[in-house]
């Protein structure tokens, strides 16, 4: 156990002695956390929406003032008049406008005569979010216009009411449990990776290959290293970025202890993954050339970002071997969901087993010799 703790704190010191190193680690997923919550996610507003009134009817006039009290309230999009509709299709195409919503002449009529009144949406499809954020706005639209002025007194139709389990989510707090599963990475990366192969090429391990510690008191104590620093990463992205994003429940004992565990466990199941990959690797530039592929290749199917089940069959078997996953969702119940204790106990023990699976393997295809 001497020989072991005499690694870690070798590592450790070396870890606090290049305070650049530490600070990369934790900016990088900070970085992202503001620029993503911020960039998506949010509502569309101001979205620019052309109107062509070839009707100029009483029914046409219903429209226009449901565009202006989109405007006044959600400020979705602001109408724009247009006389022609080939010059409004055109304007979609070019992207001047975002939409074009066209009432055919006679429209007025057919609403009083009951005679499949219809108005027309163009949209350009090109973006998806945009496209199904103006559809859905004037869906709610038609369906209010389509309201009888005076309601019957026994609903005839089947409502739907929705119960919402938590307030408002932003995307920023959505990101947050990926943030934290990401920098951790990163420092594993950066610590249980690339500063091993580094070492090994400039020959620092030679001194401990001459004395008497073994490959299983090396391997333990690179990795304890290793899974400290991911630790102190882990809590400070979280203390840092549950105060960025708005995240209140970190200051509740129960989830900081909780949030403690999946720190130390997700710590713990990066660092050995990343060093059984790195066990029989000798060139320095292979660390460096691997983190974006393992990157978008345990990160974005973990379901952080978008969820797991909508992916395709393969991408959803990558997601449910991928410790991210697990991680995430540990994350993501404590700080979003404030569940118990006991709705991340499945992940803590997928993440300590995989961690001691990692371990285990990495010991013996560990290099005793130069």
């Amino acid at each position: 156990m001497n020989r072991t703790m005499a690694i870690i704190e070798r590592e450790m010191r070396k870890f606090f002695r290049s305070p650049a190193l530490m600070m990369v680690s934790m900016i990088f997923p900070l970085v992202q956390l503001i620029v993503l919550g911020n960039a998506f996610g949010g509502k569309i507003r101001d979205a620019r929406m052309g109107i062509v009134d070839e009707d100029h009817g009483t029914q046409a006039i219903r429209i226009k003032e449901a565009f202006d009290s989109v405007r006044a309230t959600s400020r979705t999009f602001v109408a724009i008049p247009y006389d022609d509709e080939v010059r409004a299709r055109e304007d979609v195409r070019d992207g001047k406008i975002q939409g074009a919503v066209i009432i055919p002449a006679q429209y007025s009529a057919r609403v009083y005569e009951k005679n499949h009144p219809q108005i027309a949406l163009i949209v350009d499809n090109s973006d998806n979010f945009m496209s199904s954020t103006l559809e859905a706005t004037l869906t709610d639209l038609t369906s209010a216009l389509n309201q009888p002025d005076i309601e019957p007194r026994l609903l005839q139709q089947t409502a739907l009411e929705i119960v919402e389990l938590y307030p408002y989510i932003e995307y920023m707090k959505y990101l947050l449990p990926g943030a934290i599963a990401l920098a951790m990475f990163v420092s594993a990366m950066i610590g249980g990776g690339m500063l091993y192969i580094d070492d090994k090429a400039r020959g620092v391990h030679e001194g401990y290959l001459v004395t008497p510690i073994t490959k299983a008191e090396l391997v333990v104590g690179l990795n304890g290293a290793g899974t400290l620093k991911g630790l102190l990463t882990g809590v400070v992205i979280t203390m840092v970025g549950s105060l960025i994003a708005g995240v209140g429940t970190i200051f509740n004992l129960a989830t900081m202890l909780g949030l403690l565990g999946m720190i130390v466990v997700t710590a713990a199941a990066f660092n050995c993954m990343m060093f059984l990959m790195m066990v029989r690797v000798e060139d320095p530039l292979v660390p460096r050339a691997t983190f974006g592929i393992l990157n978008t290749l345990l990160f974005f199917p973990s379901g952080s970002i978008y969820p797991v089940q909508a992916f395709p069959a393969w991408l959803q078997a990558i997601a449910r071997v991928d410790p991210f996953t697990y991680s995430v969702h540990g994350f993501k119940s404590l700080l979003l969901k404030e569940t118990g204790l006991a709705a991340i106990v499945p992940d803590m023990i997928y993440l300590s087993l995989f961690a001691v699976v990692a371990l285990a393997l990495a010991v013996p295809l560990f290099k005793r010799t130069l």
